[in-house]
């Protein structure tokens, strides 16, 4: 019994000890708590519109089709999207702008995509040039030898340029910029003016190259039909190759002759060489032509021209002069063909010098003149091109 007492006596008191040290540190390290402690309230909702709520649980049934959401356009918000100009004028705003106006804002605010002259940098739209080119194999399709509505072009320019910086032009700005695409193009002179009162009296030259799409009448019953889906053939035979890229050949046979080519070996016998043949001048070399090689680098440098020159038989004006003959001819002498007042007043011809000059500069070299080309800028195409053209007489 002694033995008992001992032990939970001695439990008793270490208990007691225990509890006493651990109220005299919290006596010590826990701060009191405070007299007047804040207290959490409760926060009322908001208060909600009927008008909200009303419209958030509109009926969507099918009968009605809404969902109760947004509201009519206004006025003003309607007009900043309604700019369309139509090809009978409908929407043109009043204003007018000159070619001389226009061409200044133009280089300021085109320039540097489409050319100081319309005439297209790098992959960028050409803009002027391309007249009769429709019907070739690559036509050049600008606002004056494609576009059927000089609207299309008052819109596109008022409604999305400059890249960029779209619907910044004022509404005469972009009558001048017009006006100076047309003169690029030739279809007006340089003191002509465009406005909202002319405007329809602008001839485009491709106006009646359009046709109305009516294959929805015409053909789509056709094409849909259900396919053919018998008598197929077994196997496809090649039965022409084409030696040019996008090129096939039209006459029967051609693989043949392609693949075959006839060969011809001529026995040559040397002539002896008198020394009169061999001393012969150099002046004998030259009157036979061009050397062969330029001129053929030549006719791929006029590549660049065919837009708008021609040569050749039966070589006709353009949107510039014919070329037959242009090598020493007087400058401004091409018959039928009305030039700018800079060249048609220049005096001089068409010497090798100043063909190379005009060829590399000729804003530069007859400013004011209406071609829309802004030159070339390697000397070996100049001597090139001039070579091909000293050949058409």
């Amino acid at each position: 019994m002694s033995k008992s007492l001992n032990l939970f006596g001695g439990t008793a008191l270490g208990t007691v000890a225990v509890l006493t040290m651990a109220v005299n540190f919290a006596d010590r390290n826990i701060s009191g708590f405070p007299e007047n402690p804040p207290v959490m309230t409760a926060i009322a909702p908001p208060v909600v519109s009927s008008g909200l709520v009303a419209a958030a649980n509109a009926s969507t049934g099918a009968g009605e089709g809404k969902f109760g959401l947004g509201r009519p356009a206004l006025a003003e918000e309607i007009a900043a999207w309604d700019l369309d100009v139509s090809p009978d004028g409908t929407g043109l705003p009043v204003g007018s702008g000159s070619v001389e106006d226009g061409e200044m804002i133009f280089s300021e605010n085109c320039a540097v995509c489409h050319g100081e002259f319309a005439e297209g940098v790098d992959n960028w739209p050409e803009l002027a040039g391309g007249e009769g080119t429709l019907a070739d194999d690559d036509p050049v399709k600008t606002v004056g030898s494609y576009w059927p509505y000089l609207s299309t072009a008052w819109d596109y320019i008022h409604r999305s340029m400059p890249y960029g910086s779209a619907q910044t032009l004022s509404n005469d700005e972009v009558y001048a910029i017009v006006a100076y695409i047309l003169y690029s193009n030739f279809l007006v002179d340089d003191d002509f003016v465009l406005s909202n009162e002319n405007f329809l009296e602008v001839e485009m030259p491709n106006a009646n190259g359009f046709i109305i799409d009516d294959r929805t009448e015409t053909e789509y019953t056709i094409w849909r039909t259900e396919p053919c889906m018998e008598n197929c053939k077994e196997t496809v035979e090649i039965t022409m190759r084409a030696t040019v890229l996008d090129v096939t050949p039209e006459e029967e046979g051609a693989e043949a002759a392609i693949e075959a080519p006839a060969v011809i070996e001529t026995a040559t016998v040397a002539e002896p060489v008198s020394e009169a043949a061999e001393a012969a001048p150099v002046a004998v070399a030259a009157a036979a032509g061009p050397d062969p090689e330029l001129v053929a680098a030549g006719e791929k440098v006029f590549g660049k021209c065919k837009a708008c020159h021609q040569v050749g038989d039966g070589a006709q004006n353009r949107s510039g002069p014919a070329l037959n003959g242009i090598v020493g001819a007087d400058i401004g002498s091409v018959d039928g063909f009305k030039y700018s007042k800079t060249l048609a007043e220049m005096e001089g011809n068409w010497t090798p010098e100043n063909l190379a000059a005009f060829l590399a500069d000729p804003r530069g070299y007859a400013k004011g003149t209406k071609m829309s080309f802004a030159g070339l800028k390697s000397e070996d195409d100049i001597a090139a091109v001039s070579a091909y053209l000293s050949t058409f007489e």
